[in-house]
């Protein structure tokens, strides 16, 4: 079904697959290929756009991205960020959406503030604003903003283009804030893997099984990390576009770093329906191309899947969970408790088979035109019953919602009790649907991650969720909620025309590209703050660490809560209360005191806890004249591998503005969290030995200014306990620009500076 690769391999014309093994040289002789690796490097279509956009060298990429996208709870803060780093107007195409604070209603007017502010700025710098309701980020980029060839940076992990030509990055604010002052987004050149499809999938099987399948086979061993995914081969022109969308929009989860696929005819109907004729080319790699890794994927023999809590990983069969549904909950159950969760899903296996509370199919995974007409088609004459169990349904966009309506495709769920909604992505993350505790919430939607569909478990309120294809879930519902397969059950799926309306957004959406108007004040919401002021990296670094993380891995959502937070994201202050809150608790606590510490140092006090550790200091072999003056306090956390799931800088910015100025890791589960703790000021320490210091420990790190402007590579440290223990630790492969932005204590001081 799923072949990794565990060397690279040649694709010769397309089509013959060369492993990179011994054999390679003989085998490509006979092609009558004589060309080198380094060339055949450079015959993928991700060479070919990366290279395009690059001024930098071909080892080290400098990028300009031909359009930038955000949503409502990360624009404030990077046109903030913008604003105080000298921009004067949007350089490029930037779409602002309204699609995740929409309904969240915590706070009063404060949703609403931003969405005015978001016009405000859009007229004031040039920009394109898209109002609540009327289309997913990801479901607006590519029905107007895609282009064969281009690149977009979003400040969303899931910004993938890749179906449609487009190599689209999911960002923290940082990058985007970089670009907007006409800087480049700046990364070494990344391995390619080469995901090659052929078949075709079976009746009942949809782009989700197919995304689950790929993510189950290559997140936990990290196959793909920070990579590029580019998918080739027949079995390509097999799927609609819209089904390439689907498993596209969910690499995401399998923690590579963009995705990219092959163009054909499809595409360009796509493209051209949209009266976007001119933005298709085709793309294909070369006839010698050669990719770092490779996975081979047959179609034809993927199987309904679903990911059970808490991870898209985390991946069965569906045949599977029906046969041993009680032997895989137990194993779910202990791996949770072992992260501090206590699972019952157990009781959800009674009369003779598995059975969920809740369904929704939402957003840019689940929310495809093509994913609810089959939907439509299974549900069409049946119903979801008057019991606990409901299934709600959020089209990506209004022009779909419309071509939903002339299909008959509402009227078929509004007969079969479906709850059909507005375009949101709330029910991703937590702020739309929420089941009630210990309920099973079955979802087409990008992620299931815990903390994330209203799980507070340090007050006991779990929601266990778990992703399915939307046709999986609609089959699901005419049996009332018992989880069934799609493939089965007997339907007659319908071939339906997609009509674009591209006058539903003419009527709406403000498209000021290129036209700002500077005398426009921007509307500041009550709500609405600038950052506050960072200090820079001093001298010598004295950290406490206030959180010790040792779960596998730790999400963005546990770092910074979605949900009821998601409304206080343009208020920094107020945001960073929540800092950890389902995690660690104490965390906010802990590093307000450390944070006090160092307003005590900066007073010149030496007193109590203070004049202790001085001591201690000065103790240490070459440090006796270090005086406080030298010295700055600042609060870090340990966690084992940080930075899993959302793109979203305030995991980073919250720790900031408490003062946290480090983040001790084995590793980083993503680029993107390790780049907004660079430019929010965080230093991304690396160790190997997480035993070495312990929560509450402190950690003394002599001449750190100095380690990092002479580029050293292992940094030591005294760990300041009873006894002084020596620490080594690196901090990874910084660019000359990350440094100076470390050293300066974030991107808008480095930007001030300059």
């Amino acid at each position: 079904m799923i072949e990794l690769f565990s060397t690279g391999a040649y694709v010769i014309k397309g089509s013959q697959i060369i492993a990179d093994d011994g054999s390679a040289g003989s085998k490509l002789r006979q092609c009558g290929v004589t060309v080198s690796k380094e060339q055949a490097q450079k015959g993928t279509i991700s060479y070919s756009i990366l290279s395009a956009h690059n001024s930098g060298d071909e080892r080290n990429l400098r990028i300009k991205f031909d359009s930038l996208a955000s949503h409502d709870i990360t624009y404030v803060g990077i046109i903030q960020t913008a604003r105080a780093s000298g921009m004067d107007k949007f350089p490029m195409p930037y779409v602002l959406t309204n699609c995740h604070n929409s309904l969240c209603a915590v706070g009063g007017t404060i949703n609403q503030d931003d969405h005015v502010f978001a016009l405000s700025a859009a007229k004031k710098y040039g920009g394109v604003y898209v109002p609540p309701h009327l289309a997913v980020i990801h479901s607006y980029n590519r029905e107007i903003m895609t282009a064969c060839g281009k690149m977009i940076l979003g400040s969303d992990s899931h910004t993938r283009y890749g179906a449609l030509g487009t190599l689209g990055v999911g960002e923290g604010g940082g990058e985007l804030a970089k670009q907007l002052v006409g800087r480049t987004y700046d990364m070494a050149f990344p391995q390619v893997v080469g995901v090659y499809l052929e078949g075709e999938p079976m009746m009942g099987v949809g782009p989700q099984d197919v995304a689950l399948a790929i993510i189950g086979a290559v997140f936990k061993n990290g196959y793909v990390k920070n990579k590029v995914m580019e998918f080739i081969g027949e079995g390509v022109s097999k799927l609609t576009v819209d089904f390439r969308n689907g498993i596209d929009v969910m690499t995401t989860e399998t923690a590579c770093w963009s995705s990219i696929w092959k163009t054909d005819d499809q595409v360009k109907t796509y493209l051209k329906e949209r009266g976007r004729a001119d933005d298709y080319k085709e793309l294909k790699p070369a006839d010698a191309a050669y990719y770092d890794g490779f996975i081979k994927i047959d179609l034809s023999k993927i199987e309904p899947c679903i990911a059970l809590p808490f991870h898209p990983s985390n991946v069965y069969t569906i045949k599977e969970l029906q046969k041993n549904a009680k032997d895989i909950f137990v194993k779910i159950e202990k791996e949770n408790k072992e992260e501090g969760l206590n699972l019952n899903l157990g009781v959800k296996c009674h009369d003779g088979g598995v059975w969920a509370d809740q369904a929704v199919i939402a957003g840019c995974s689940g929310g495809i035109f093509s994913n609810i007409m089959a939907s439509a088609d299974i549900l069409k004459g049946h119903s979801t019953g008057n019991g606990n169990f409901s299934l709600s349904v959020y089209p990506e966009s209004q022009p779909t919602y419309l071509e939903l309506i002339k299909n008959g495709a509402v009227k078929t769920f509004m007969k079969a009790g479906v709850l059909v909604r507005e375009a949101f992505c709330g029910p991703c993350f937590g702020a739309g649907d929420t089941p009630a505790n210990n309920e099973l919430s079955i979802r087409h939607v990008t992620r299931n991650f815990q903390n994330r569909e209203g799980s507070k478990p340090n007050d006991g309120q779990i929601a266990s969720v778990a992703l399915m294809d939307a046709r999986s879930i609609s089959a699901t519902a005419v049996n009332g909620g018992k989880i069934t397969s799609a493939v089965d059950i007997d339907v007659k799926y319908g071939k339906y025309k997609f009509f674009f309306d591209k006058t539903i957004y003419g009527k709406r959406v403000y498209s000021g590209t290129g036209k700002p108007k500077p005398e426009t004040e921007l509307t500041f919401g009550p709500n609405i703050k600038d950052w506050p002021k960072m200090p820079a990296l001093p001298e010598n670094l004295l950290l406490k660490v206030v959180s010790f993380i040792t779960d596998s891995v730790t999400t963005t959502d546990e770092l910074i809560p979605s949900g009821e937070t998601s409304s206080y994201r343009s208020n920094p202050l107020k945001l960073a209360e929540f800092a950890l809150s389902r995690k660690d608790p104490a965390y906010v606590g802990r590093a307000k005191e450390v944070k006090a510490l160092e307003e005590q140092r900066g007073k010149g006090s030496a007193d109590g806890e203070l004049e202790k550790l001085l001591k201690k200091i000065q103790s240490i072999a070459g440090c006796s004249g270090i005086g406080l003056a030298s010295i700055g306090i600042a609060s870090a956390i340990f966690a084992r591998k940080p930075g899993d799931g959302s793109a979203r800088e305030q995991a980073a910015s919250c720790q900031r503005v408490l003062g946290g100025s480090a983040n001790f890791a084995l590793e980083y589960a993503t680029k993107r969290y390790r780049s907004n703790l660079i430019n929010w000021g965080i230093l991304p320490f690396l160790v190997t030995d997480e035993n070495i210091f312990s929560n509450g420990d402190y950690i003394f790190f002599p001449g750190i200014k100095s380690a990092i402007q002479e580029k050293r590579e292992t940094i030591g440290g005294y760990v300041l306990g009873e006894k002084t223990g020596e620490i080594s630790s690196a901090l990874g492969a910084l660019t000359d620009e990350e440094r100076q932005i470390l050293i300066d204590g974030c991107l808008i001081n480095y930007y001030a500076r300059k």
